[in-house]
């Protein structure tokens, strides 16, 4: 099942089920209003949504053209936005750059910050900027909706506890991240607004695709018209979907509607090393950060700029025939 959210003039948007295609679309209001409102009774209401996405598919119940376009975010705000770093890999690359050892915690102990929620990015909105001297990047990431989560579930309880999938660009402010962690109390001006994809889908729409809850295909990113990243979602992740979902409740429960996020999908190249640009035949990066790393490493300094007005990232996952899973968010950086 293929859900998204309508831009409507309310905070919360309308809720809409989407056909496989991503071309037809069917109102969910008279199931469920929102998206919150659809996780608050996932166990009643899903059934329910599942039903009329049949008949979307089979043709007996009205439908409308889906445009991606018309999308905020699935939920355009959460009670709950928690991002943590399943892909080891980028960590390493950017502590080495600095001259320092990941330290050995990090393989068993995920990281984990909690982000602004009250107000998501829609997949097709410009990402603000104040100044280009903040070092704005785009970090692509697969994030999780979670229904009720009771406190200490364990990996495998939490999996079952995974409801939809989507894709994600946590906007990242990087000249204002080492100040703001010097100061030993983590994240706030330098993570502004996340932004996710047009739809949200069930695990089930992934079919082997979704095995030990990760999504094994290639992330797709583009920037300035030009592919960027092509890492692959399945690969080099220390940790995975659920076993965040696990750690962040460790201390407390998860409310309907939690989005935790994998933290920048990242591989490694084939020979074991840093990863190559996409032009040079690796699978290249999912954020600005890590070919600015690898520069660092290669020749003492970045050369790669963070991104400026005008700049366009382009996010999206394709199936294996090619056809976009949970369309795309496209942005542009606009000054304000």
């Amino acid at each position: 099942m293929k859900l998204a959210t309508l831009k409507d003039g309310s905070r919360d948007g309308r809720l809409v089920i989407v056909s496989k295609d991503l071309t037809r679309a069917t109102d969910a209001a008279r199931i469920a209003p929102t998206l919150q409102a659809a996780l608050d009774d996932w166990e009643h209401v899903a059934p329910r949504l599942m039903r009329q996405a049949e008949g979307v598919e089979l043709g007996s119940v009205p439908t409308f053209r889906f445009h991606e376009h018309d999308c905020e975010s699935p939920l355009p705000r959460a009670y709950q936005w928690a991002d943590g770093s399943a892909y080891i890999n980028h960590v390493e690359l950017v502590r080495k750059a600095r001259g320092a050892e990941v330290p050995a915690s990090f393989y068993e102990d995920p990281l984990m910050y909690q982000g602004g929620s009250d107000a998501f990015l829609g997949p097709r909105d410009d990402i603000p900027l104040g100044d280009v001297a903040w070092g704005c990047d785009m970090e692509g990431e697969i994030a999780v909706i979670t229904d009720d989560v009771p406190m200490g579930v364990s990996e495998a309880e939490a999996a079952d506890h995974i409801k939809l999938i989507m894709l994600c660009n946590d906007v990242s402010l990087r000249g204002l991240i080492p100040p703001e962690l010097a100061k030993g109390f983590g994240f706030f001006q330098s993570k502004p607004p996340s932004s996710f994809s047009p739809v949200a889908i069930t695990p089930d729409e992934l079919g082997d695709k979704w095995k030990n809850a990760l999504v094994h295909l290639p992330f797709h990113v583009d920037y300035n018209g030009k592919p960027f990243g092509r890492a692959n979602a399945g690969v080099d992740a220390t940790f995975s979907m659920a076993r965040l979902v696990s750690h962040a409740a460790k201390t407390r429960p998860l409310t309907a509607g939690t989005v935790i996020g994998s933290g920048t999908v990242s591989n490694k190249d084939a020979d074991g090393g840093a990863g190559r640009p996409v032009a040079e035949g690796g699978l290249g990066y999912s954020c600005i950060a890590e070919i600015r790393m690898i520069e660092t490493i290669a020749n003492g300094k970045p050369s790669t700029a963070f991104m400026k007005a005008g700049d366009v990232v382009r996010m999206e996952m394709l199936d294996e025939k090619g056809h976009s899973i949970f369309g795309a968010i496209e942005q542009t950086v606009v000054e304000v």
